[in-house]
């Protein structure tokens, strides 16, 4: 049983407290030094011009097109922007190379296309083993793209794999407090910076 299913639900409000002080406990558990390598990892690759990929699965790949419109467009960074694009938009490719090589390979066979030496590669995962993300990072591992990762529970492969992890101590299982807390860094590191000098 993970913490989220111990909070008392008898009542919303008191379900809430209890969900929001283990909200605050993560957060506040986050390392803010691998939060600052991130950051100027995403900054190093808008100077040269790199391109940030972004993928994940259910609620992950919903974060990682939100990381894509926040960072594109909500930083307001018109004369140097920040070029993100997320793997998980174009239902298109991913149906057909699902079907056509299996869906382990939905992201490695787009970066193989549209990566270049140098790009970053962003992994949002709860678990950090799901095998598309973890084949799109030893691709990129193997053709000199950087590997971030978003991670919760123990952090799994993605961890392993990734170059700079910013990784959220949650339990098996909680899935909600962990794609919060990526969301959160998402707010926070798009708006961070669009409005620091």
């Amino acid at each position: 049983m993970n913490n989220v299913e111990k909070f008392p639900n008898s009542d919303i409000g008191i379900f809430a407290d209890a969900y929001f002080e283990y909200l605050k406990k993560i957060l506040d558990d986050l390392d803010r030094e691998t939060l600052r390598q991130f950051v100027m990892e995403i900054l190093a690759a808008r100077d040269r011009g790199a391109t940030v990929f972004l993928i994940g699965n259910g609620g992950s790949a919903a974060t990682a097109s939100h990381f894509a419109n926040d960072f594109c467009f909500g930083t307001d960074s018109r004369e140097k922007p920040f070029k993100f694009i997320s793997l998980t938009d174009n239902v298109a490719s991913i149906s057909a190379l699902g079907n056509d090589y299996g869906y382990e390979y939905v992201f490695v066979k787009q970066l193989e296309v549209l990566s270049s030496r140098g790009d970053v590669l962003v992994g949002i995962s709860a678990s950090g083993n799901s095998p598309n993300l973890v084949h799109a990072f030893r691709y990129a591992s193997e053709n000199g793209i950087k590997c971030l990762a978003l991670t919760g529970f123990s952090g799994g492969k993605l961890k392993e794999l990734s170059d700079i992890t910013i990784h959220a101590q949650t339990q098996q299982g909680e899935y909600g407090p962990t794609e919060d807390v990526h969301m959160i860094l998402d707010h926070l590191i798009s708006n961070f910076l669009r409005y620091s000098r």
